[in-house]
């Protein structure tokens, strides 16, 4: 989980207690835990990615985005659009990190060619 979900879940933690338009007062005591647990969770988190190296973090993402762009090329009916738009963003971390992401940085190029060939076979 990056840091940027954490903060996401901490927003959107924060507007679901504002929506609530509930008191901390109000809550009961088994309520008043959940939160302090989730919250505890949540620094736990932040401080387990804190320790991650920037580019595993970034390394992973690149995959992620790399498999969402298979995910829209292997479907039924591929979506062409959608699998250019992640292999496009697979390109600028790619590319404009190149060996700043470390020891991975050539499987990541690689994995770049075989996603745009992929494309390319796929579009016909």
């Amino acid at each position: 989980m990056s840091e940027d979900d954490i903060d996401d879940m901490d927003e959107l933690f924060d507007d679901e207690l504002d929506q609530l338009d509930v008191e901390p007062d109000e809550l009961d005591p088994d309520q008043l835990d959940q939160i302090e647990q989730a919250q505890q969770a949540m620094q736990e988190a932040r401080a387990r990615l804190a320790e991650v190296p920037a580019e595993v973090v970034v390394t992973n993402h690149v995959m992620g985005l790399y498999e969402l762009a298979a995910i829209h090329l292997s479907s039924e009916e591929p979506d062409l659009v959608q699998a250019a738009l992640a292999i496009d963003a697979v390109a600028c971390l790619v590319d404009g990190l190149g060996d700043r992401l470390g020891p991975d940085a050539p499987t990541m190029v690689e994995a770049l060619n075989n996603i745009r060939l992929a494309f390319v076979q796929i579009k016909g």
